[in-house]
């Protein structure tokens, strides 16, 4: 199956999971998407950041809650390499004296909680990483190729969709009114925010991670997509003085 095949069907798949909730499609409907489509019992999703508390955003069930917890309290799991390394972390029965070993705490306490598998896919974009998306089964799994490649879209579009999300106070994505337009074209979305926190770098003179903050804090106050506010950053519409607060960045003349 093509990349864009793949992309389109996982998309539809999260789709109808907003549709059924009648809200707008959000990482929740990723994990219950990821679930139904794929050999694993449940899914949760964390934000992460190295500058920031790092915190549990949705689990479909009471094990993979418990999960995504555990590796944040305790600091060690997939979740946590996966996000340190970039890169997936697959574990396909945790009941091993390896991972007994390398994860001596996690490892039991997931094992107690329900999880023989766990399976941590980081979200990103460019050098932004704000999470990642956790699977787990209750036997010893393995993801063939197919199954893998399900699972690294899922995250695919769980980035897309986090980064894009309306926050409130809390800091966790808000229920919309279902939107009337279909999923942008993925690619040239991801594109085009990369490019915007690289075009903020230099503006701000700071790093990618706190350019990302400022352009999503800006999207914030404003009330406005985080999609839109990267559009106008890359058009030159729009420009961030490095002392300004986000209701104070100006538009370009």
């Amino acid at each position: 199956m093509g990349p864009d095949s793949r992309s389109a069907r996982i998309q539809a798949l999260v789709a109808e999971q907003a549709a059924r909730r009648g809200a707008r499609a959000g990482v929740v409907d990723v994990c219950t998407a990821a679930v139904a489509a794929l050999p694993v019992a449940g899914a949760g999703l964390s934000a992460m950041s190295r500058t920031a508390a790092s915190h549990p955003l949705c689990s479909t069930d009471d094990i993979s809650r418990q999960l995504e917890e555990l590796q944040l309290t305790l600091g060690e799991g997939p979740c946590v390499e996966a996000f340190a390394r970039g890169s997936a972390v697959l574990t396909p029965d945790l009941l091993t004296i390896e991972l007994q070993d390398h994860w001596a705490v996690f490892a039991d306490a997931a094992l107690e909680a329900g999880a023989r598998a766990v399976f941590s896919l980081p979200l990103q974009m460019g050098a932004i990483s704000p999470g990642v998306l956790d699977l787990y089964a209750g036997t010893p799994t393995v993801l063939d190729t197919e199954e893998l490649a399900d699972a690294l879209a899922f995250a695919d579009l769980a980035t897309l969709l986090l980064l894009d999300a309306t926050i409130d106070e809390r800091g966790a994505p808000t229920d919309g009114p279902v939107p009337h337009r279909g999923f942008e074209d993925l690619g040239a979305y991801r594109a085009e925010i990369d490019q915007a926190t690289g075009m903020l770098t230099v503006q701000l003179g700071v790093g990618i991670d706190e350019a990302f903050v400022r352009l999503r804090a800006h999207a914030y106050a404003q009330g406005r997509r985080l999609a839109d506010v990267a559009a106008d950053v890359v058009a030159r519409r729009l420009r961030f003085p490095p002392d300004a607060e986000p209701d104070q960045t100006r538009e370009a003349t």
